[in-house]
């Protein structure tokens, strides 16, 4: 078994930083990108953060020069700096690992966390 645990959610004013935590457990033999993914109330999912696993990034236009994702590979462990949020950064954030768990296995498989809320006031 695999499993995502996230932290460092909450309540914040707008201006704010906050910073979220996602760390793998479990059975793991390697760890491709990892990413975050809000989905605000009534919405989809969708991407605003990626690192590979070489440490290139990749960022959603509305939070670059705002959001810093990053990663400690000895620890399983994606993270995403949020700075300067805004009411429209509230959502409940989820954190995506694309890993193998076995050295046998041919392809990664996508896991999620259980999601953290981050709510931005104004």
């Amino acid at each position: 078994q695999v499993q995502l645990v996230e932290s460092g959610g909450g309540l914040v004013q707008a201006g704010g930083s906050l910073r979220l935590s996602c760390a793998a457990s479990g059975s793991i033999f390697s760890i491709n990108a990892m990413s975050w993914y809000p989905q605000a109330p009534g919405k989809q999912r969708e991407l605003v953060a990626a690192i590979t696993s070489g440490g290139s990034t990749n960022y959603e236009d509305s939070v670059k020069d705002r959001f810093t994702i990053s990663r400690d590979n000895a620890k399983n462990t994606v993270y995403l700096q949020m700075n300067s949020l805004k009411p429209e950064d509230t959502a409940v954030y989820y954190c995506n690992q694309n890993l193998r768990r076995f050295a046998y296995e041919y392809t990664n498989r996508d896991y999620w966390g259980q999601g953290t809320q981050v709510t931005v006031s104004s």
